[in-house]
C-alpha cells in the first residue's frame, strides 16, 4: 500500500490527534504524489503518518479521514466492515425493518464521511456527497446490496454540496433490482408513501421519529396546524392519536399532494386542510384572520448554512416562534424545530425565549427534542449533533 502523502503544517494536527476527521486546506503544507480527486491519501504529521483520507483538491474541506489507523487500506473489506457495523447498530435500535425505514448510514457518525444511506423497506437511497465516497460508489453500492433484505439501491446524489467536490447532481439506479416508483413503509403503525426519486433529500424524515412519538402525548382533542409540513407525518400522527382538526401548510404543492395521499391511506379522509404557500406569509395571514390552534408545529428548512447567515437565520427562528405562540389559544403547544448544525442548544432556547416574550406568553419548556438515534452523534465530531426542538405550554 503507498498513498499519496498529505503533508500537515506544523501543529495543524491537533483536530484529528481528537480523532476529528476533517481536514481544511489551510491546514496543508503540501501534497507529495499527484493524487486524483476522491483518492486516498496518507496523512502526515512530522514524520509520522497519523491516518488515511479521501483527497478533494476542490473543496475547502479538502481532506476527509476514512481510518486513523495509517497502516488500514482503503479497500472493499474496509467498506464492508463498516457498513455492516452501521447495519448491526441500526438492529440493536430495532430500527431495520423491512417493513419500515431507517437512516442506516449517517456519513461521519458512522465513520463513512460524506455517505448518506437511508433504509425504505427492501430498497436503499445513497447520498455520494464527497470526492472519497463518489470513487468508491460503484464498491459501496455492490457492498450495500450484500446486507440482509435489501433488493436494490438507487442514488440521490443531487445535493447541491456536491459542486464544491467538483461533483455534478446526478439521481439514477445504482444496483441491484430497480425500486418502484413509490413505496409504502411503517412507522409506529402508520403507513406513509415515499418517492425516493422526486422526494426531498430521499424522501422521508427519520430524524423527526422521537418527537412524533411525543406528538402523540398531546395532540387529542386539538386543533393543530402543522406548517413546513412536507408529506404530513406529524399529522398523520395527531390525527391517529386524536386531534380534532389538522391544517397541513407547505410550500410545495407535490409535497401537498404527499401528504394527503398519506391521509388518506391511514384512513382519514376529513378533518384536515392543505394550504400552499410561504411559511411565514402563512402565519402572518392566519394571525391577521384571527385564527387560533391549540398545537402549532414550525418545522422550517435549515434557516442557516454558514456563519454569515447566522444572524439573519436566528432572527428568522425567532419570528416563526412569536407568530407561533401569537396564534396559540390559553393552554396551547408549541413545537419548533431547527436542523440547523450552527445552531446551538442554548442559543435555540434563548431564541424561543424571546419569541414568547414578544408574542406576551407566559411559556413553560416540557420536552426537549434532539435527532432520532439513527442518526447518532459520534463525540469527536459534535457537529453530527444538528436537530434541536422543543415543546413549549402557555
Amino acid at each position: 500500500m503507498s498513498y499519496a502523502r498529505l503533508i500537515l503544517r506544523p501543529g495543524r494536527e491537533k483536530s484529528l490527534l481528537r480523532r476529528h476527521p476533517w481536514i481544511y486546506s489551510g491546514a496543508v503544507e503540501r501534497i507529495e504524489g499527484n493524487p486524483a480527486p476522491g483518492d486516498p491519501v496518507a496523512v502526515v504529521a512530522g514524520k509520522q503518518v497519523i491516518a488515511t483520507a479521501a483527497w478533494s483538491p476542490q473543496s475547502q474541506l479538502c481532506g476527509r479521514v476514512w481510518s486513523f489507523d495509517g497502516e488500514q487500506p482503503i479497500d472493499e473489506n474496509f467498506f464492508r466492515e463498516r457498513i455492516q457495523r452501521a447495519a448491526a447498530l441500526r438492529r440493536t435500535l430495532q430500527l431495520d425493518d423491512e417493513n419500515g425505514g431507517c437512516r442506516l448510514i449517517y456519513s461521519e457518525s458512522d465513520q463513512l464521511p460524506g455517505l448518506i444511506v437511508d433504509r425504505y423497506g427492501r430498497y436503499l437511497c445513497t447520498q455520494f456527497l464527497s470526492a472519497g465516497t463518489e470513487k468508491y460508489r460503484d464498491i459501496i453500492g455492490k457492498v450495500l446490496l450484500e446486507l440482509d433484505g435489501i433488493d436494490g439501491v438507487f442514488d440521490r446524489s443531487d445535493a447541491a454540496i456536491r459542486k464544491k467536490e467538483g461533483l455534478p447532481e446526478r439521481s439514477e439506479h445504482l444496483c441491484g433490482q430497480i425500486p418502484p416508483d413509490t413505496l409504502i413503509i411503517e412507522e409506529d403503525g402508520l403507513r406513509y408513501q415515499v418517492d425516493m426519486r422526486r422526494g426531498q433529500k430521499t424522501g422521508f424524515y427519520f430524524d423527526l421519529r422521537e418527537a412524533r412519538r411525543m406528538l402523540r402525548r398531546f395532540a387529542p382533542k386539538r386543533r393543530i396546524l402543522n406548517l413546513f409540513s412536507y408529506t404530513g407525518a406529524f399529522s398523520c400522527v395527531a390525527l391517529a392519536a386524536g386531534a380534532d382538526f389538522v391544517i397541513n401548510a407547505d410550500s410545495s404543492l407535490p409535497a401537498l399532494r404527499t401528504a394527503e395521499k398519506n391521509l388518506q391511506l391511514n384512513g382519514f379522509d376529513k378533518n384536515y386542510e392543505n394550504l400552499q404557500g410561504d411559511g411565514f406569509t402563512i402565519l402572518r395571514e392566519l394571525e391577521k384572520r384571527g385564527e387560533k390552534f391549540d398545537l402549532v408545529i414550525l418545522d422550517p428548512p435549515k434557516l442557516i448554512d454558514s456563519q454569515r447567515s447566522l444572524m439573519r437565520g436566528c432572527r428568522g427562528y425567532q419570528d416563526l416562534a412569536r407568530l407561533g405562540f401569537k396564534l396559540l389559544n390559553p393552554g396551547g403547544v408549541l413545537f419548533n424545530f431547527s436542523c440547523s448544525g450552527l445552531m446551538e442548544s442554548d442559543l435555540f432556547q434563548k431564541i424561543t425565549a424571546a419569541a414568547a416574550l414578544d408574542a406576551g406568553a407566559d411559556a413553560r419548556i416540557v420536552g426537549k427534542f434532539t435527532q432520532s438515534p439513527d442518526h447518532p452523534v459520534l463525540t469527536s465530531v459534535p457537529e453530527t449533533f444538528y436537530l434541536k426542538g422543543l415543546c413549549s405550554v402557555i
